[in-house]
């Protein structure tokens, strides 16, 4: 392992810590009575505290020194005094220890009093401090000329997410972001609570992934030499504890879907489904909308949210569109009644790329997404899905073509799915048969056959309607962020990448690559070398190298040889 030069001083600073008796990583419990917060609430000039956390900054000026503490709750002041931490002749606690062998990210402990300093600042006099944690890498703290100007902010993305224990160091607001999580799930369960519903657990590993139209995680267990999935969604258990008796039920389950990343998308991800028995989905309409006023304001102290440039009201009532006239309305085509075929060259006129797998279902919900969608900004409820397109959902009642099922869009997306859910187990046993002959044309997303759900529909399932509400998107509107990945504590990622030890002549080659002279991609093998100045034995040497670090890849296109990055 490499260290930097600051690695390497913080281990010699630990080493003299243990050589001095001074344990960096005590065992004890250390009687914490008081928070940054707590302290400047309640405060009480000459009150005695003691607080923990990291040393953020220090002002150190001979025998005294201002430092910020930060804690769980914020940062504080603390005043260090040479004689009032060391009163007898022994200076050693201050001089060597806290001036020299203390840095800043290190977690100590202080027991202090509280005063205030001249300029009014609510600040706490150390007594004593205890070493809780000696911190070996330094902290990517920001810093800041006099002119304000900020350098050295831990704003990559890419850091930030893999390394999300750092950012919440030094970034205090990404904490609000998941402080403001905890209050929205809340808010839902005490909505939910409150009308007597069950919070219940239904398994993540599944013999077959139901509920959703996804492609599953497969999974092998071994004492049952059995294939497992990770679940897609947990709507048909549920269902069986509807069966069972129960008259509502919901949970906040771990998705896991095996499909593509993106600003929305993450392949684990939260939804929180509930189902109540004697229901159907316009009474689930009107309660969706009385939860969700109440969970933006619980969470926001409004029912309006500013998201990136649009503002968006949460209180009900929400616009009601079917979706078919979604479609006419956007695209001027009337789309009712059309078959798989009909539906495929409407989609092809429409500029979508569309391929034969694609059912009449799948092809409505590619027109409706790629050109309906994204226009719907307010809290709207789409509704009337085609059958096609809704295997678990009831019929519609008063036409047999469509399901009482709708979907809530918010700010361009789909934030909720609902049915009226289907417990005919004849008709249900169809629409499982419809997914086979799909998942056999190609499709994989299409559903598995189900064969104890739909026993357990045959033991007689109350009407009832269900809902599936997106935790992650309804997080992101609540709190203005545009990435799936801010409101994730630790998102899915590529494996991170080694560094790569490159030869000067290797950084030359690399460079006339990535100039900004090939804006057409056309990276000309001859033009490249040219420009690189090597000789030939050494451009050989180079990019055969290059090669085997898997950087660069050289390829013919026509009759031309090409050099480029790697993806």
């Amino acid at each position: 392992m490499q260290l930097s030069e600051q690695e390497i001083i913080r281990r010699e600073k630990l080493t003299k810590l243990r050589e001095m008796g001074i344990d960096p990583y005590p065992a004890a419990l250390y009687p914490v009575d008081a928070t940054s917060e707590s302290v400047k609430q309640n405060y009480e000039e000459g009150k005695k505290v003691v607080v923990s956390g990291r040393l953020m900054s220090r002002r150190i000026q001979g025998k005294a020194s201002f430092a910020e503490l930060q804690d769980s709750a914020g940062r504080v002041q603390v005043y260090f005094n040479r004689d009032e931490i060391c009163p007898g002749e022994d200076k050693t606690l201050y001089n060597d220890v806290y001036k020299k062998l203390l840095d800043i990210g290190d977690i100590i402990g202080i027991e202090g009093e509280l005063f205030t300093t001249q300029v009014g600042e609510k600040t706490i006099m150390v007594k004593n401090f205890t070493i809780l944690c000696k911190t070996l890498r330094p902290l990517p703290l920001p810093k800041q000329d006099a002119d304000g100007n900020v350098y050295d902010e831990f704003n990559d993305p890419e850091l930030r997410y893999r390394q999300r224990y750092v950012d919440l160091v030094v970034n205090p607001h990404v904490k609000e972001t998941f402080i403001k999580r905890t209050k929205i799930t809340n808010s839902i369960r005490q909505f939910y609570n409150e009308r007597g519903y069950l919070e219940v657990e239904t398994p993540i590993l599944q013999p077959i992934p139901g509920g959703a139209a996804a492609r599953p995680f497969l999974t092998h267990h071994n004492a049952l030499n059995i294939p497992l999935y990770l679940r897609i969604a947990n709507e048909l258990y549920l269902k069986r504890l509807i069966v069972g008796g129960f008259d509502g039920v919901y949970e906040f389950s771990k998705d896991f879907r095996n499909e593509g990343m993106d600003r929305t998308h993450n392949p684990e991800f939260t939804v929180m489904e509930l189902y109540v028995a004697y229901k159907d989905y316009n009474w689930m309409m009107d309660t969706t909308e009385q939860l969700l006023e109440k969970v933006a304001i619980d969470a926001n102290g409004t029912s309006k949210v500013t998201v990136g440039e649009n503002e968006i009201e949460f209180k009900a009532p929400y616009a009601r569109v079917p979706i078919l006239e979604a479609i006419k309305i956007h695209t001027g085509v009337d789309v009712a009644g059309m078959d798989e075929v009909e539906l495929r060259e409407t989609a092809k006129k429409l500029g979508l790329e569309v391929d034969e797998t694609m059912g009449v279902g799948k092809l409505i919900d590619e027109i409706f997404g790629e050109k309906c969608e994204h226009f719907y900004i307010q809290p709207t409820f789409i509704t009337d899905y085609p059958k096609e397109m809704s295997p678990l959902t009831k019929e519609h009642r008063d036409n047999p073509a469509l399901t009482e099922r709708f979907e809530l869009m918010v700010n361009g997306k789909e934030l909720a799915n609902c049915y009226s859910e289907l417990n005919d187990p004849i008709d249900q046993r169809e629409r499982f048969e419809e997914q086979l002959r799909l998942s056999e044309k190609g499709d994989d997303e299409a559903m598995f056959i189900d064969q104890d759900f739909i026993r357990a529909l045959e033991y007689g399932m109350p009407p009832t309607s269900g809902i599936g509400i997106g935790i992650d998107r309804l997080v992101m509107l609540l709190t203005n962020n545009s990435s799936i990945q801010e409101v994730l504590f630790f998102p899915q990622m590529r494996p991170e990448k080694k560094a790569v030890e490159l030869t000067e002549d290797e950084k030359i080659v690399l460079n006339v690559i990535d100039s900004d002279d090939y804006t057409d991609d056309k990276f000309y093998l001859n033009e490249i070398k040219g420009r690189s100045g090597l000789s030939n034995k050494k451009w050989d040497k180079v990019t055969k190298s290059l090669k085997s670090k898997q950087i660069i890849e050289i390829f013919k296109s026509n009759d031309d040889v090409l050099i480029k990055l790697k993806d």
